[in-house]
Order: C-alpha cells, then sequence, then structure tokens
C-alpha cells in the first residue's frame, strides 16, 4: 500500500494512475475522531490530490483546500513533489447527509501550487461542482486541462484508493471508440476492489483486453516531524503579555497544527521560559 501508480494504455492515447493508501492514511486521521462521512470525504480528498501530484508536469508542492458554509466548512490535503502527504478536516454541528452539497453547501475549491521556479504560488478558485470528490474534481480537471476525466474513489477507515484516466489530444485519432471503452470498463470498478486489491491485479482484472505500460511506482509517505523550536518562535513572537493573558485563561498553552496532525503543550513554568532563553541566531 501507500503507492501510486501510473501507467498508460499502449494502443490509445489515454493515460491513468491508481493510487492505494493504508498505513499513510491511518497517520493522516490518527487521534481526529471523524464521523464517518467526513472521513470518507477526506480520504478521497487525500487519493485523489495524490495522484494529481504525482502528474504534475512541473513538480511542485500542491495543496487542495475545500470551503463551505456547512457541517463541514473545510477540507484540506497536501502533498508534496516527493509525495509527502498531509491534510484535516473540519466539522462543526450534526452530520446530516454524506455528499458535498449536503455537507460543505455551496463553497469552492482552492489550488495552490508551489514550484521552485515560481516567486510565488499559483492559486486558483472553482466554484464546487458536482456531489461527490470524484465529480467534483473531475469537473476541475475538465477546466483546468481541457481533457475528459474520469475519476473513482473510495475510503474506509483502513484505506483510501483512486483510480484516474485520462482522455489525451490523439486518442480519437488513434481508437474513436478506445476512450468510451476503457472509461466503460473502469466504471465497474467496486470500492472494495480499489481498497483492497495491488495495483497490478486490479488493473490486470479491469483492463486485460488493453495493452498496458506502467510505470515505476511511487511511494506516498507521511513524514512530519514535530517542530517545538518553530512553535517557541511562534510563541515568542506573540509575547510574554499575550501568553501570561493565556495562561490566566487555560492554565497551559496548547498549539494545534492541525495539517501535520501535531500538538504542543506548554505548562506555565515551559511557557514562561521561553523568554528566558535567547531566541537562536542565525550564521
Amino acid at each position: 500500500m501507500d503507492i501510486v501508480q501510473r501507467f498508460i494504455f499502449e494502443e490509445l492515447d489515454v493515460r491513468g494512475a491508481l493510487v492505494q493508501l493504508g498505513p499513510v492514511w491511518k497517520q493522516i486521521k490518527r487521534d481526529r475522531d471523524y464521523p464517518a462521512a467526513v472521513e470518507t470525504l477526506l480520504g478521497e480528498m487525500a487519493a485523489v490530490t495524490t495522484i494529481i501530484a504525482a502528474n504534475l508536469k512541473t513538480p511542485g508542492r500542491i495543496t487542495f483546500q475545500l470551503s463551505g458554509h456547512g457541517a463541514v466548512p473545510l477540507l484540506v490535503i497536501d502533498c508534496s513533489e516527493t509525495l509527502n502527504l498531509r491534510g484535516f478536516a473540519k466539522s462543526e454541528g450534526p452530520i446530516v447527509g454524506r455528499s458535498v452539497g449536503e455537507l460543505l453547501g455551496d463553497g469552492r475549491l482552492l489550488l495552490s501550487l508551489d514550484t521552485k521556479n515560481a516567486p510565488q504560488p499559483y492559486q486558483s478558485y472553482v466554484p464546487l461542482e458536482g456531489e461527490t470528490i470524484a465529480e467534483v474534481f473531475e469537473h476541475y480537471l475538465r477546466q483546468s486541462e481541457q481533457a475528459p476525466a474520469a475519476l473513482f474513489l473510495a475510503a474506509d477507515g483502513d484505506n483510501a484508493a483512486g483510480l484516474f484516466l485520462q482522455k489525451l489530444p490523439a486518442a480519437d485519432e488513434k481508437d474513436p471508440d478506445g476512450w468510451r471503452r476503457v472509461a466503460g470498463l473502469a466504471q465497474t470498478v467496486t470500492p472494495g476492489e480499489l481498497l483492497s486489491l495491488e495495483a497490478p491485479v486490479l488493473l490486470q482484472r479491469l483492463f486485460h483486453e488493453e495493452t498496458l505500460r506502467l510505470f515505476e511506482a511511487r511511494t506516498v509517505s507521511h513524514d512530519f516531524l514535530p517542530d517545538w523550536e518553530k512553535v517557541r518562535a511562534t510563541l515568542r513572537a506573540l509575547g510574554s503579555a499575550e501568553i501570561e493573558a493565556i495562561l490566566a485563561e487555560h492554565g497551559e498553552v496548547v498549539v494545534r497544527d492541525d495539517l501535520s496532525n501535531h500538538e504542543y503543550r506548554f505548562d506555565a513554568d515551559q511557557a514562561r521560559a521561553i523568554f528566558k532563553s535567547p531566541p537562536p541566531t542565525l550564521h
């Protein structure tokens, strides 16, 4: 598990990718206690973000943010060019329904892409179109790449997975029926197959009559160590008066890094000690 398997149909101008997340998905949602519907949305979003990151023409860090005005106002997934993945969801109030419209309400999809050669991250906003994560991202891909795409996503408590197909410019010239045929075959995949079958086995089962070329699979990780010094620097910047006010109200200072899933706790002595030791110097 925790791989992205890219592939191409040799005799068609159609490309694809299959992502399967296991331990990485469990780490992302560790100790979160998301309701089942929220867990499904975030897992599917993790799968499709990983697919898009693995297929970027210019490698970089990509962040997708779904925001709305419903019981789930925010879903965020961030993936680096090395496929280091993290993310979180926010939910408020009772969770009713399972669709994007029911849970997020009207909202938008924000893409942020940070590449090494760009002076600042590229950002793009798209209104939410679709009732599933797959439909939302199919719409996004049609808008951004001007090419038909098909997505099939699944997620549960243990795994998240996604199958992606995209029709490329010369597809109709190579085989006028090719895109319809392979997209139809992909529609037969079940969530159970996506979540449990190894990538080569699943692709062979779905497309055994087509000629597939598999590229080397890439590993997905969730590797974000706690950064206590960065948090101390942030608290130092707030100033001792603000920290004393927080201690007076709560008895401790708690900093939550939702994206990397870390929590930093400082009791009164630890919080005050931040201002006694000099900040690190730069050389």
